[in-house]
């Protein structure tokens, strides 16, 4: 079962990237600033742990990010040397759409796809699930 749990959630991860593929942002810039919006501010070394990707990689994808006016630099409080970014008002804008875009393709599957009784039984199945995830 925990083959199957693994391999349908990981289908149902892959849906839910493409049904927002129409944004400008890879899955990378998507990752990051969901990760700035949830957490805030952050170095690149910081989130170049948290996506695991070398700094390198993590520089380029802010640099895009910030050229395209959605996060923003500026001097660390905690070490001046060091800069932290952050997501800009054009970045949540952003980065709703994205999830309006996945939310929007799961409600649709949802409503297209599952009976009432079904979907009751998804209902319940996601209760599970979040439980195994806190755990």
């Amino acid at each position: 079962m925990a083959n199957q749990l693994a391999s349908v959630v990981g289908r149902l991860l892959r849906r839910l990237r493409s049904s927002s593929s129409q944004s400008l942002l890879t899955p990378t810039q998507r990752s990051v600033l969901a990760r700035l919006d949830d957490g805030g501010a952050a170095t690149t070394a910081d989130l170049a742990r948290a996506e695991f990707v070398r700094p390198q990689s993590m520089r380029l994808t802010l640099g895009a990010l910030e050229g395209q006016g959605l996060v923003e630099r500026a001097p660390d409080p905690a070490d001046g040397r060091k800069s932290v970014m952050s997501i800009t008002d054009a970045g949540r804008t952003a980065l709703a759409e994205v999830r309006a875009a996945k939310r929007n393709w799961l409600a649709e599957a949802v409503a297209a796809e599952l009976d009432g009784h079904e979907r009751r039984t998804v209902a319940e199945a996601v209760a599970l699930i979040e439980r195994l995830v806190g755990s």
